[in-house]
């Protein structure tokens, strides 16, 4: 079948079962996924081009090194980059050359493991989006990528401890299954990727990032040096969780030292990391991907607002879920804004999250919550 998606024509195979088994498969969900992808590449390259130089007669290259039918090649290309396209899969390496033929596109297809293109072979930009887990490509993608990793992670359960062992085996860390699952998981995605870049003396830093439905997705800034690296690794810590009494706190460093048990309750308590505990995010980056979303992308309005919402979010590596509070605290819920406005009424900071609708993050903690919100 034939689908459209900003601006470009592609032919995917039918699908009723997509993403089950090895085929080929499209996924509709993951457009707003690519249409950020988009508007990230332009705020990369407008970054990256001289005052000199007009942004569209400096063409960069990108990889799609998992590319299935090459949406996101094909649409990386649409919008003048210089695109090579990777897959194992002979039949999917074939439908990436027909998309790129049926929209008149210059571009490289190669047939092949992406991780032996991506050790032979650099990019400026790399971008992983295989199904399930992307460790096994971050290796080889962090060599070869020059000035940008884009990374999403579609095993969510893993990541955020639900699949503890998994989570433990593939990412190096202790994820927990907490509330705030969605953060859990970014921030052990991220520390995964920053360690990994870190043992190259790749400096990795979160550029945007963000956790919609089932998927973790991140672009990181790779800079080389040492010193630069340490401080990623700086910002690597763990965080200690009370699920009695809601009690958590985080430090930074990569020597554990969890507690025997709450300060608060007495409980006992879980500790999980390393985890990246740093910004996931650079507001003035994703002010520029914002103004970089056009109408012709058919998420714009979402992709606009999930901008939004990054850009004001506060750098707190947990979050609280305004209805469970109230419901531990045996009182009715009041509007989120009205919620979050007495939390700034009493001195502290408060924002919402990305990825839920009565989820909020704060630097008090659930005793000043509870004052402040049910004067």
């Amino acid at each position: 079948m034939r689908v459209t998606e900003g601006g470009v024509e592609i032919e995917v195979p039918e699908q009723a079962d997509a993403g089950v088994g090895d085929g080929v498969f499209y996924n509709p969900e993951q457009e707003l996924n690519r249409d950020l992808t988009v508007a990230v590449l332009r705020a990369v390259r407008d970054r990256q081009t001289d005052a000199s130089e007009a942004a569209d007669e400096r063409a960069l290259t990108y990889l799609d090194a998992t590319a299935a039918s090459g949406v996101r090649g094909v649409r990386a290309a649409v919008d003048g980059w210089d695109v090579t396209c990777c897959d194992v899969d002979s039949e999917a390496a074939e439908l990436c050359r027909e998309n790129l033929a049926r929209n008149d596109l210059d571009g490289e297809v190669v047939r092949g493991d992406a991780n032996v293109l991506m050790h032979r072979r650099s990019f400026d930009v790399v971008d992983l989006d295989p199904f399930g887990t992307p460790v096994g490509f971050v290796d080889a993608a962090v060599r070869s990528a020059g000035r940008v990793l884009c990374v999403t992670a579609t095993d969510t359960a893993p990541l955020c401890g639900a699949h503890f062992e998994s989570g433990v085996r593939h990412y190096g860390a202790v994820p927990r299954n907490t509330e705030y699952h969605a953060e859990m998981g970014l921030r052990v995605l991220v520390s995964a990727l920053v360690r990994t870049a870190a043992s190259h003396d790749v400096a990795a830093t979160p550029l945007l990032s963000h956790a919609t439905r089932h998927y973790a997705r991140t672009y990181l800034r790779l800079e080389s040096g040492a010193r630069a690296a340490d401080a990623r690794v700086a910002d690597l810590g763990y965080i200690d969780h009370c699920e009695h009494c809601l009690y958590r706190e985080h430090e930074r460093g990569l020597l554990a030292d969890p507690l025997d048990a709450c300060p608060r309750c007495g409980e006992g308590i879980q500790t999980a990391g390393p985890v990246w505990l740093g910004r996931t995010c650079d507001p003035e980056f994703v002010a520029t991907v914002r103004e970089r979303v056009t109408d012709d992308m058919g998420t714009a309005g979402t992709a606009r607002d999930l901008c939004t919402r990054l850009g004001a979010e506060l750098d707190e590596p947990t979050h609280y879920d305004q209805h469970r509070l109230c419901k531990r605290w045996g009182v009715g819920a009041t509007a989120m804004d009205d919620f979050l406005d007495a939390l700034r009424a009493a001195g502290f900071a408060a924002s919402r999250t990305h990825y839920g609708g009565t989820t909020f993050k704060t630097d008090a903690d659930v005793d000043e919550t509870r004052a402040a919100t049910r004067e």
